[in-house]
């Protein structure tokens, strides 16, 4: 039971440092009679270390009986727009490559990520969106560029 308790208390301190996802939007792509229509869904993620920054993310959501229980493979299809929309400023030294965000997309072995990239020699920070798969090949990927102001340093650990 020792051992337990922070074994517990260092995956709710993970989890909650994870950025959480804020519905925008959803549009219907595909009718299906029976379960939830295929979709494009836009979550918000705001960046759980950069005060400032949010990551909009559209992806495919796969409907139908097995979509509505679980069961259903999300195609790796996904776009990002990360935005500056306030002062950014940050809560303590980052690494230069940080996930800062993963969802599951299939039953088995596929999620969705996203990973913050310090590039201080430009003084921005890089947002790649990928797809990750077991076994197929290349992963779908997207990326986006937030600039920093000059006056600000982006602190890496």
């Amino acid at each position: 039971m020792k051992t337990l308790v922070p074994l517990l208390a260092c995956v709710l301190l993970s989890t909650s440092l994870a950025a959480q996802a804020q519905k925008v939007g959803e549009v219907d792509t595909v009718f299906k009679l029976l379960g939830p229509d295929h979709k494009i869904v836009v979550d918000a993620y705001d960046d759980p270390k950069v005060k400032g920054v949010t990551c909009y993310v559209a992806r495919a959501k796969t409907g139908g009986i097995k979509g509505a229980i679980g069961l259903a493979e999300d195609k790796a299809d996904a776009s990002i727009a990360c935005r500056q929309v306030g002062p950014v400023s940050f809560s303590g030294p980052i690494k230069q490559q940080e996930e800062i965000f993963t969802e599951r997309q299939s039953i088995l072995f596929k999620r969705l990520r996203v990973v913050r990239m310090a590039d201080p020699a430009r003084n921005v920070l890089v947002y790649l969106s990928y797809s990750d798969k077991l076994v197929e090949g290349s992963p779908k990927n997207s990326v986006t560029v937030v600039p920093i102001d000059k006056a600000t340093v982006i602190p890496i650990k």
